[in-house]
């Protein structure tokens, strides 16, 4: 079992797509004066079915536990990518994100960003069925396998911005860096 570092990104749902962008794009040009190449800054919905393909690049999605369903009907497509119907665990789909992607000099990616869910999942007929307990808000999880330093440094630009949710450094004993 190998060590990971752990962070979570939050923002409110009023904060616009593009003060997101702005700020990834300022922590993108830190990243590429820490030797990151390439790196890449983008924003995206996440309205078509290949454009959602692409979202599962960037994400696992937001996952949501014990979404018992109630009454007997089915999902509108293109809101979740797995849904065990015996546990109620289901996994969402972004509806759109903002994201800042770096490669390091193994040409491994990692992604640090914002991504925007539904506030609900809606069954064929459009009615929500069951609510996600996400709202407007932007938000981000994710890990890195690497004691590499400079994750940490742009993990410390959201903490910095007010957007760190959490962290948690199994390389540094399990604390927050």
């Amino acid at each position: 079992m190998g060590l990971s570092y752990h962070y979570s990104f939050c923002a409110p749902g009023m904060t616009s797509a593009e003060k997101l962008l702005e700020f990834l794009k300022a922590v993108e040009a830190d990243a590429e004066k820490m030797g990151f190449e390439p790196t890449l800054v983008l924003s995206a919905e996440f309205d078509t079915v290949e454009r959602r393909e692409f979202a599962r690049r960037l994400t696992t999605g937001f996952h949501l536990e014990n979404a018992k369903l109630k009454g007997v009907f089915v999902l509108r497509d293109g809101q979740v990518w797995r849904h065990d119907l015996v546990h109620g665990d289901c996994w969402v789909i972004p509806e759109r994100g903002t994201v800042l992607v770096v490669t390091d000099e193994q040409g491994r990616e990692t992604v640090f960003g914002f991504f925007q869910y539904p506030a609900g999942l809606k069954d064929l007929n459009g009615l929500e069925v069951v609510p996600t307990g996400i709202g407007e808000r932007w938000i981000f999880r994710n890990f890195v396998d690497s004691p590499d330093p400079r994750f940490r440094k742009i993990v410390k630009r959201f903490a910095d911005a007010g957007y760190l949710d959490s962290e948690r450094d199994e390389f540094s004993g399990g604390k927050a860096a």
